[in-house]
């Protein structure tokens, strides 16, 4: 195609210069004859991560997304067939925080309260707000991309293939539950990834304590264990020792009562000692102690408490700090829970997800145990309340005040708690030497990052704990009964609709001919006088003698005119009493506003393609997906109000359409590509079908 270079070309300012290509690239739809051109290569699959839509572009977009276009115009150049589609990362914390801002909400059960459907609405109303500026930016940046199409991962068909992986997965037994050491956050209730724990560090002031731990058998004789997070001593199961290590026994001035703690840390405890005796820690192996609450001892159902409240061995004890021996807490962290599961030790969570102390510790209930405040006094009140608790119970021992780097909450800066949180894992670590191999089979750009930093990381991979405690996101599909405890995975939204049941059995249909359709017009009010033509009356009384042999129980209308006429034709053929038919606005046709009245191809010329219809609303009338809203409403009160029976709905062809859409769950592109023609009848006139539906969770859309 030879074009003509304007005189002033060369004058251009570069940003000008560049308008002109983009708009050329526009006028001539390049990228996409660029994909038709290639459409025979070899395919070259390009995976990207997506954006969030609920953020503007920043320079970090700019620098990958140019990385990112490079890349797929290098293999196009090539002969390769690189699809591009665009993609919107709408799930995830980030987002549930922007709402809960917006609702003035503090806590996660102030979710709860609102409603988790009407949160979750929010959510998804907020994920695009910023869509055309990133159009904007990705056109201007000449990146290569189709944005128009792009995938959501709040869409159905992305929640099918998550449950695709995961069943997939589950089924080659790589899925389990189990509790894993993790920082969570009070406030959100929810766990965080490794990265996201590394960005809130910031020092603090808090308070250290030494605790004595009574032996049993040997009165006024204890153990001495330091801990840096005293609100954790109500969990306390287990003493850990290093059985390699010489303890020592002392005695403080005046007083009878024995100490023991690792020799090599007697000279950080302040004050005269007389040292009495030496113990090797092999020694103490095994030895019972009195707890320091009974909240949970005394409980005789609690699963292993047999092997509470005893000294274990462990190898992570050292004597770089504390006393050479650890208080251990196997719901609050990593050591303490592999030693917990290992030693088949009693599990205590005297925490919740929300932070505070569950009710069964009477002394602390209720309290925060990290509350976020700038008073240190506030702060620390749960640790403070602790200390004087063991200082009226004759266990404390001695107190320090430090400083150290405590992880918050990059998002809300609230304490994190090392918290074991039920999740479910994949089980990375029992395909490492696998990942190893396929690793080193990889072309790394650098080159080093195969064997150094990816590669390192590879080796210690630990298993993936994909769950989390939240609201607004992909939900896994495991359904577990709490009797028994029997699971059940669906690796697919169909799969679900198997096991799923509808109480009733549904037949819609399209009125027959009427004088709008022989007039090509459109009319969606109650008011309009366009009854059936004599071959709309024939053709009704035709499906009639075929609907004899449905068993119609009961039949459901549109309230216009010519739907009211099909519904009687219908009832009097089938010796159903006229006067039973229920008449229901929301089955209504489409509202097509200032249309009413006019041609059909007048209201289609309003539309560049099908699935606008879903989001460009007509002066005055609704959406298409509005009316599909409504007829979900529809379709799911019917069920819910109705058993055991055969349901005759009346409708107009758009409604047909979008109910067969909303009982398959089809998005709005989906339901567009089911419709297949604008200017075809997806239905024809007094034709009838089965409605394909199953009860399976739906939001109203």
């Amino acid at each position: 195609m030879e074009e003509k270079i304007p005189e002033n070309r060369e004058k251009l300012s570069v940003p000008a210069r560049e308008e002109e290509i983009l708009a050329f690239w526009k006028e001539h739809d390049i990228f996409n004859k660029s994909l038709k051109q290639t459409e025979s290569g070899e395919p070259y699959v390009f995976y990207d991560g997506p954006p969030f839509a609920t953020g503007l572009p920043h320079y970090g977009h700019l620098l990958q997304g140019t990385i990112k276009d490079i890349i797929p115009r290098y293999q196009t150049m090539r002969g390769r067939y690189v699809r591009r589609e665009w993609g919107w990362d709408c799930h995830g914390l980030p987002i549930e925080n922007l709402i809960e801002k917006e609702l003035g909400f503090a806590h996660k059960q102030e979710i709860e309260a609102y409603g988790v459907a009407k949160f979750n609405q929010k959510a998804c109303e907020s994920v695009m707000m910023y869509d055309k500026e990133w159009h904007v930016v990705v056109d201007r940046m000449a990146r290569w991309i189709d944005m128009d199409h792009g995938y959501k991962t709040m869409d159905s068909s992305y929640t099918d293939s998550i449950w695709w992986a995961f069943g997939t997965l589950y089924g080659k037994k790589l899925i389990y539950e189990g509790y894993k050491s993790m920082h969570i956050c009070p406030r959100c209730e929810t766990t965080l990834a490794a990265s996201e724990v590394a960005q809130g560090y910031k020092d603090v002031k808090d308070i250290s304590v030494y605790v004595k731990f009574e032996l049993e058998g040997e009165p006024g004789t204890y153990l001495l264990a330091w801990t840096t997070t005293p609100w954790t001593l109500p969990g306390n199961v287990a003493l850990a020792i290093n059985p390699d290590i010489s303890y020592a026994k002392f005695q403080l001035p005046g007083s009878s009562e024995v100490y023991i703690a690792a020799t090599e840390r007697l000279t950080t405890l302040s004050g005269e000692k007389t040292i009495v005796g030496e113990i090797k820690g092999k020694d103490l192996i095994g030895k019972a102690y009195k707890p320091l609450f009974d909240d949970y001892a005394k409980d005789e159902a609690l699963p292993n408490r047999a092997n509470g409240w005893k000294v274990y061995a462990a190898d992570f004890v050292t004597t770089d700090s504390g006393t050479g021996i650890v208080h251990t807490a196997p719901a609050f962290g990593e050591d303490d829970m592999e030693l917990g599961k290992k030693m088949k030790l009693p599990f205590v969570q005297h925490v919740g997800m929300d932070g505070k102390v569950r009710p069964e510790v009477k002394a602390f209930a209720g309290m925060y145990v990290k509350p976020k405040s700038d008073d240190d006094k506030e702060r620390l009140s749960t640790d403070i309340a602790v200390l004087k608790y063991l200082q009226d119970h004759g266990t404390f021992f001695a107190k320090e005040n430090i400083t150290h780097s405590y992880p918050h909450c990059w998002r809300c800066d609230w304490p994190l708690l090392n918290y074991a949180a039920s999740s479910w894992f994949v089980a990375v670590s029992g395909m490492r030497e696998k990942l190893l191999e396929a690793n080193r089979n990889i072309t790394w750009v650098p080159e080093h990052m195969r064997d150094g930093r990816f590669g390192k990381w590879l080796e210690g991979a630990r298993d993936w704990a994909i769950s989390r405690s939240r609201y607004w996101g992909a939900p896994i599909p495991v359904w577990k009964c709490n009797k028994c405890g029997k699971v059940d995975v669906m690796s697919s939204i169909a799969e679900l609709k198997q096991h799923t049941s509808r109480k009733n059995r549904y037949i819609v249909m399209r009125h027959g001919t009427a004088e709008t359709n022989a007039r090509g017009i459109v009319s969606y009010k109650l008011d309009d006088k366009y009854p059936l033509t004599e071959k709309g009356r024939a053709q009704v009384v035709a499906s009639a003698e075929k609907l004899k042999n449905e068993k119609i129980d009961l039949i459901i209308a549109s309230p216009i005119l010519r739907t009211k006429e099909t519904a009687a034709v219908v009832a009097e053929a089938i010796g159903y009493d006229v006067d039973n038919i229920i008449f229901d606005d929301r089955l209504l046709e489409a509202n097509t506003g200032t249309f009413n009245g006019r041609s059909i191809s007048e209201y289609r010329a309003y539309f560049t393609s099908v699935e606008e219809k879903f989001v460009k609303r007509p002066p005055e009338g609704e959406t298409l997906e509005e009316m599909k809203a409504r007829l979900a409403e529809f379709l799911y009160t019917t069920e819910a109000a109705n058993a055991g029976k055969t349901i005759l709905v009346v409708t107009h062809e758009y409604a047909v359409w979008l109910l067969e859409a909303v009982a398959a769950g089809m998005t709005n592109h989906e339901a567009a590509v089911l419709r297949d023609g604008e200017g075809e009848d997806f239905i024809n006139n007094a034709e009838y079908e089965e409605l394909p539906f199953a009860f399976i969770p739906h939001n109203e859309r």
